[in-house]
């Protein structure tokens, strides 16, 4: 049975589709099946795997309406093993469309039912909001990651995130665990970086992904070509730090399932 990841923070710009897009690319690399589902209307996730959004007919906001289902919504992306639901700018309205709706915060968890089994993987890049698109993400996610700029601002907003978890957790899904809390765009030659990494080891501990993202010109670049950094530049320190991630993540669930 599949896993789903939501890679949540309510802050922008942290790197949430980076993480989402070259994660999903990582795994595929190491010969897992992902679904890519894109929750954002900013759809950045959807064309940084190659993907013309102004040609989405059917995406996210379809399957959270449920007027197609997850498989008739996805595609072949240019990753290997990665599969993608593709998000749109109308998906903008779908958090006034819902709110009128019964267990409205249950549509995507009830839609993503029919594919579980078919994928190792299911990520969700959410939006940069903690509103009702992130709420569905959550309610259907087994654990979030959640990305952590090594900025001034990191751990700002990161307490309110984490009390939204906690809600949710009580309210509509008890089984959400949190995978990791994983750092990105860090350089080791400020010292700022240093002491935000240091500050979020010291108060959340194991929760903390031992693979740091560093940050990388390349990793910028690939977007724009349409590509994720595995297939943009291999070699680079943006993919190495990604396929790390992705073994940690592999490593720790295959000791949960034993």
């Amino acid at each position: 049975m599949g896993k789903i990841i939501a890679i949540a923070n309510q802050k922008g710009g942290v790197g949430k589709t980076t993480t989402s897009v070259n994660l999903a690319a990582a795994l595929g690399v190491l010969e897992k099946k992902v679904l890519l589902i894109d929750a954002d209307p900013q759809a950045n996730a959807s064309s940084g795997l190659g993907i013309d959004v102004e040609t989405v007919e059917i995406g996210t906001y379809q399957i959270l309406e449920h007027s197609n289902t997850p498989e008739e919504a996805t595609i072949e992306c240019n990753s290997p093993n990665v599969w993608v639901i593709p998000a749109h700018i109308d998906l903008v309205a779908i958090e006034i469309e819902l709110v009128d709706k019964e267990n409205r915060e249950y549509m995507l968890k009830q839609a993503l039912e029919s594919v579980k089994e078919k994928y190792d993987y299911i990520l969700i890049d959410c939006a940069p909001s903690l509103g009702l698109l992130t709420l569905n993400a959550l309610t259907a996610a087994d654990s979030v990651v959640i990305p952590i700029q090594c900025e001034y601002f990191a751990l700002e907003g990161l307490g309110k995130l984490l009390n939204t978890i906690k809600s949710v957790q009580k309210i509509h899904n008890p089984q959400l665990d949190i995978e990791g809390l994983l750092l990105t765009m860090y350089d080791s030659r400020l010292r700022l970086s240093n002491q935000v990494v240091e500050e979020v080891q010291k108060h959340f501990h194991d929760m903390v992904f031992d693979t740091v993202i560093q940050r990388n010109v390349k990793l910028s670049e690939a977007p724009s070509f349409g590509e994720s950094i595995i297939n943009y530049d291999a070699t680079s320190k943006g993919a190495i730090n990604y396929l790390h991630l992705a073994e940690e993540i592999i490593k720790k669930n295959t000791v949960v399932q034993q």
